[in-house]
């Protein structure tokens, strides 16, 4: 009883007076390794707009991200837990450009998703989320506050994958130096894309995890391929074991994102679930972006992990119409470690969606 006191408490404003050894930092442009008395360093030339103030003032605020190359945003050493992240850019990054966490010299990382759909703006498009943990406002601000944490080390990196360079990249990363429990799992995400069969139609959201841990969120960025209500299909969760029947099975897509009867032709945002986007412009195939976060009511499991999504639709006659669509999710996990090896990446021309 005392630990879901406490975990409520984190929930509200309760834990706020409680004095804490942890030290804080934060790393940006600014001040690259967030190091103690290293912020607003960098020295300006005749061309910074700041070089009539001198040092201290917004010099570097912002980076490039160079084409076809890697950038190392975090490099954090010892024992904490990244608390924020608030990043903006132009969109051509959101589907170009991957981010990748990695958690104490693992080789793998155990988060890889492009850079959009990690902040819930799939399709490569840009939209407002008002989350919980994942919040976009105008115009482009992603924030995330998923806690991260680590033991000896994290490493967070974006790799632009583009032919081109991408300016005007601005980041913050806030975290706490501190101890870590026991029995803190390490955060996860993972990115799959899918074109669904008559045959067949699911979409893997998330399948081969090993390990002890529990599963935190889902978000969907569904492309509609066929006129008509797409929403028929079930979740399921196989969990340790399960093999033919999930034990977890929800009753429709709209159900499982919160909403009703079609969502009645609505969008919305609330802290746990949202249908944030439905686009359908003159010329394009209707687009459309979910989430649902199980921060209330994570899925637990002590083995292994299958998620999956259907695409149903219907038929004139009242009988459910396998749907050929095209599905891109992020599934949000914590789990021990080490984890399974993540699907491959696919390459930036099957990522996009236009």
């Amino acid at each position: 009883m005392q630990g879901l006191l406490c975990g409520a408490c984190c929930f509200g404003l309760g834990a706020l007076p409680i004095l804490s050894d942890a030290e804080t930092r934060s790393i940006s442009a600014e001040n690259p390794t967030g190091e103690k008395g290293k912020g607003a360093m960098a020295i300006p030339d005749e061309k910074s707009p700041a070089s009539n103030l001198g040092v201290g003032w917004k010099v570097r605020p912002c980076i490039t991200l160079k084409a076809e190359s890697t950038t190392t945003l975090a490099d954090i050493k010892g024992s904490g837990i990244v608390q924020h992240i608030w990043i903006t850019v132009d969109a051509r990054a959101y589907r170009d450009c991957i981010l990748r966490f990695y958690w104490d010299d693992e080789t793998a990382p155990s988060v890889e998703v492009p850079l959009g759909d990690f902040f819930c703006n799939g399709h490569g498009l840009r939209y407002n989320v008002n989350s919980l943990p994942i919040s976009v406002n105008p115009s482009g601000g992603f924030n995330c506050y998923f806690p991260m944490p680590f033991r000896r080390r994290a490493l967070i990196t974006i790799e632009n994958q583009r032919w081109e360079d991408i300016g005007g990249f601005f980041y913050q990363i806030t975290y706490a130096l501190t101890d870590v429990s026991d029995n803190a799992a390490y955060f996860h995400a993972q990115w799959r894309r899918s074109m669904t069969r008559r045959e067949h139609p699911e979409h893997i959201i998330l399948d081969g995890v090993v390990g002890q841990g529990h599963y935190v969120g889902t978000f969907i960025a569904w492309t509609q391929l066929s006129n008509g209500w797409w929403g028929e299909g079930e979740v399921k969760f196989y969990i340790d074991g399960d093999t033919d029947y999930p034990t977890i099975c929800g009753t429709g897509t709209e159900d499982y994102f919160g909403g009703a009867w079609g969502f009645g032709g609505q969008t919305y945002c609330t802290p746990f679930l949202g249908y944030p986007l439905y686009r359908k412009e003159p010329g394009e195939v209707p687009r459309h972006a979910l989430y649902r976060w199980h921060i209330c009511d994570p899925i637990r499991f002590k083995h292994d992990l299958k998620v999956t999504i259907q695409a149903l639709g219907w038929y004139p006659n009242g009988k459910y119409q396998p749907l050929t669509d095209d599905i891109a999710s992020v599934a949000y996990w914590y789990q021990t470690e080490p984890h399974a090896q993540f699907p491959p990446m696919p390459p930036i021309c099957d990522r996009w969606s236009r």
